[in-house]
């Protein structure tokens, strides 16, 4: 083999050894703790340099170093699957369920807290029964915390009789656990989907967090809203019957809400702006869905609905937020 090959073949093996052994040991490191993370991150640090020793003296005892190490970790990741019952948080303790007859979705575990602070609140689940035929509203909410390049999403469904829920896809906290990206890349967290009265959710994000809020209307068909409603129908019926992770880039509140709004548009094109979410308006505004009047800046700045919504109270919070 010309040098310059094996120079290359060694590189390549060098690569793959430190990769595998970092994202090996950030996986290890936050699913195990104590005396045992820190054996088997001795052990795996022992594998890599057996590895790179190997493939020194011959090329397939390193490569099979590796596969071996590969597969003994692959293994141990495999047994990390996501559950159902653990000790949540109490604003992620339940997942909205949903049962649907005929043009009648009965949704369950509806959260409508009283929120007297940014995590104490008066707790109160509901079940609410709406009519797909009496669906007339679709709203975008983006909810930003710090970068105004990245916020949570929120759809809001209004029905004829004032009622609105709104869905968010969450991580699931257990109590005491706090959210970090690194982890949502690691199956640390399991996602959650929210449904909730905006008396909930959206007073929690203006009034107690402080997050810039913002509300856009999205323009739609009757089908089209029917046709997004029961998508988060669905997916609230397949959490129910089987737990999935969060993942910070493939499965958030936005790609979650992307893959959603397929069922409106098979094709719908993939875009920068679903990760970084806080560019989400004009994402929506180049597939002509963005509602509201003048250029898209001067829809932007009237979306803001912090004032209103901590001026507003009583039964009359979606209209007052809304400017009604």
């Amino acid at each position: 083999m010309p040098r310059i090959a094996r120079i290359l073949a060694h590189l390549i093996f060098g690569l793959l050894v430190l990769s595998g052994t970092a994202w090996s040991a950030t996986a290890l490191w936050l699913h195990l703790s104590g005396a045992p993370r820190l054996l088997v991150l001795a052990a795996l640090g022992a594998a890599a340099l057996a590895a790179l020793v190997l493939r020194a003296r011959s090329r397939r005892a390193g490569w099979g170093a590796l596969l071996v190490a590969a597969l003994a970790v692959g293994g141990w990741y495999q047994t990390i699957t996501p559950q159902q019952s653990r000790t949540w948080d109490r604003d992620v303790a339940r997942g909205v369920t949903a049962r649907v007859e005929g043009d009648i979705v009965t949704l369950g575990n509806v959260r409508d807290f009283d929120w007297t602070s940014p995590t104490e609140a008066t707790e109160r689940w509901i079940e609410r029964r709406h009519d797909l035929d009496r669906l007339e509203t679709v709203d975008m909410l983006t909810s930003v915390w710090d970068s105004p390049d990245i916020a949570h999403l929120l759809v809001s469904f209004g029905f004829a009789d004032g009622e609105h829920v709104v869905f968010s896809v969450e991580i699931r906290r257990e109590a005491g656990e706090r959210f970090n990206e690194i982890g949502g890349f690691f199956r640390q967290f399991e996602l959650v989907l929210i449904g909730a009265t905006e008396r909930d959710i959206v007073r929690l994000r203006t009034d107690h967090r402080q997050e810039d809020v913002r509300m856009y209307p999205v323009l739609l068909t009757p089908e089209q809203r029917r046709a997004m409603f029961l998508s988060y129908v669905g997916l609230a019926q397949r959490l129910e019957a089987e737990p999935a992770f969060y993942n910070t880039l493939t499965a958030n509140c936005t790609t979650v809400v992307y893959q959603l709004a397929k069922t409106l548009k098979s094709d719908l094109p993939l875009d920068w702006r679903l990760v970084m979410s806080g560019h989400l308006p004009e994402y929506l505004d180049s597939l002509g869905v963005l509602g509201g009047d003048g250029p898209l800046v001067d829809r932007i700045a009237a979306a803001g609905i912090g004032e209103r919504a901590r001026a507003a109270a009583g039964r009359e919070y979606s209209d007052a937020i809304r400017g009604r």
